[in-house]
């Protein structure tokens, strides 16, 4: 975990060497302040002072408000994980059930709401969201393919790397917009009984849950 907020923080400037504690405080400090304050009166002055260090530190390592919050919520999503449950179907409940999980935490789901607000009128940010969470965490859909091509669950990749990456692209939006859209949207409940309704929909289509 630490390997990858070490990526995904922006690159460092001149000067002395950065510091992954000082680093790991700053970020925590970033999600308890937004969880207080909220995005609109949330300060690099406050996040210095909570975290203990000059503000001239922050600046070091972010240009701003925006790239900051990003890298804090980015770093809990690297909690993240598929191990290998078995059968691809639960290995996609799981993962579901996980990152609802994640949702739910209060400086998770304050955080990612604030940035994705924002980011409806900042290009930028925007861009900064999606290769610092979003494109980092397809690598949970490949892994997850592979593992049941391996089994036999799925076809063969295809060969064409285009044709590869707009499948794993969709799969991941269909599988992350349903969750978040369920638990930070509508304000329901991801649980075992959705995690595997969800499930069965995912893989064998809108005949899957059809009542019988």
């Amino acid at each position: 975990m630490v390997a990858a907020m070490q990526s995904r923080t922006s690159a460092p400037r001149p000067g002395r060497p950065r510091s992954v504690e000082a680093d790991a405080a700053i970020l925590a400090a970033t999600r308890a302040a937004l969880v207080e304050l909220g995005w609109s009166k949330l300060t690099m002055g406050d996040v210095a002072g909570r975290a203990g260090v000059a503000k001239t530190t922050l600046y070091r390592r972010w240009a701003g408000k925006n790239e900051l919050v990003v890298d804090a919520v980015a770093v809990l999503f690297d909690e993240l994980e598929l191990p290998d449950r078995g059968s691809l179907a639960a290995d996609v409940e799981g993962v579901v059930l996980e990152f609802a999980a994640l949702l739910e935490r209060p400086e998770a789901k304050t955080a990612l709401m604030a940035v994705v607000a924002e980011s409806t009128s900042d290009a930028a940010l925007r861009d900064r969201i999606r290769s610092s969470i979003v494109d980092r965490q397809k690598h949970l859909v490949m892994e997850g393919r592979a593992r049941a091509q391996a089994r036999g669950e799925l076809p063969a990749e295809s060969d064409d790397p285009e044709t590869a990456a707009r499948s794993s692209d969709l799969i991941f939006d269909v599988i992350a917009g349903a969750v978040v859209h369920r638990s930070l949207v509508s304000s329901k409940p991801v649980d075992t009984d959705w995690a595997r309704d969800f499930t069965r929909l995912l893989l064998g289509g809108l005949t899957a849950i059809s009542p019988t």
